[in-house]
């Protein structure tokens, strides 16, 4: 087993080339599994956690509805803004800077064999990175994602996940929103749920800006001590 993760902070980075990147790296993992059983060898398979920010960009799971986004092929020109129907659960969300994208590549195998398990410590994680800035965030029941003030009328979603995961392999991940230009959600109906609002970090905390290096440091030290995983950067 392989405890050990590479972080890669990928920066601004568009949508469509760190999708195509991710697939190559779940795919290099995938095939070392299809080898070592072929030929019962035992090459570690390497696990990753890319950390990035979009440009502006919409997203629609292989569950998902298209009637959840509001604009036409025109408007999303005219907000700079992109759509790509994905391979990952949910449905639509919105990514863009501002926001803490994580996409943790792993091979489960290396972990524990628990999709609930593996989605339960992501959302584990983000609820203890908001705790560090004294903000109780929850999961709201048959919802995936981060929430603030759950079981209330005021309920806000503050990240949004959905992830693909195959051979126990996984991909895709989280949306924290941190410093992001909320008024993009107004354009979708955030993962086909009516009535819900979303919200960021910078807004709960009432400042002008919140450090995001600060706040990777916080994820990945949660995320680390949950996995019992050892973390290097290249």
């Amino acid at each position: 087993m392989n405890k050990t993760i590479e972080i890669q902070d990928l920066g601004l980075k568009d949508y469509k080339q760190t999708w195509d990147y991710q697939e190559q790296l779940f795919k290099s993992i995938v095939d070392t599994k299809i080898k070592n059983r072929r030929e019962e060898a035992v090459v570690k398979t390497n696990n990753y956690f890319l950390l990035v920010e979009h440009p502006h960009v919409y997203t629609l799971g292989k569950s998902g509805d298209m009637s959840n986004l509001l604009l036409n092929e025109k408007q999303l020109t005219e907000k700079g803004a992109t759509f790509y129907k994905i391979n990952r659960g949910g449905d639509i969300t919105y990514h863009g800077p501002g926001q803490i994208v994580g996409y943790p590549i792993l091979d489960l195998d290396n972990f524990f064999t628990d999709i609930h398990k593996y989605l339960r410590f992501l959302e584990e994680m983000i609820i203890l990175t908001l705790a560090e800035y004294g903000l109780k965030a929850g999961r709201s029941e048959g919802e995936t994602g981060v929430w603030l003030d759950v079981g209330t009328p005021f309920a806000r979603k503050i990240c949004a996940m959905g992830v693909r995961a195959s051979r126990w392999v996984t991909m895709h991940g989280f949306a924290l929103n941190v410093n992001a230009n909320l008024g993009y959600f107004d354009n979708i109906i955030p993962c086909g749920i009516r009535g819900k609002a979303v919200t960021s970090l910078q807004v709960e905390l009432g400042v002008d800006k919140v450090d995001e290096a600060e706040v990777k440091e916080k994820l990945l030290k949660h995320f680390s001590a949950l996995f019992e995983a050892e973390l290097f950067q290249n």
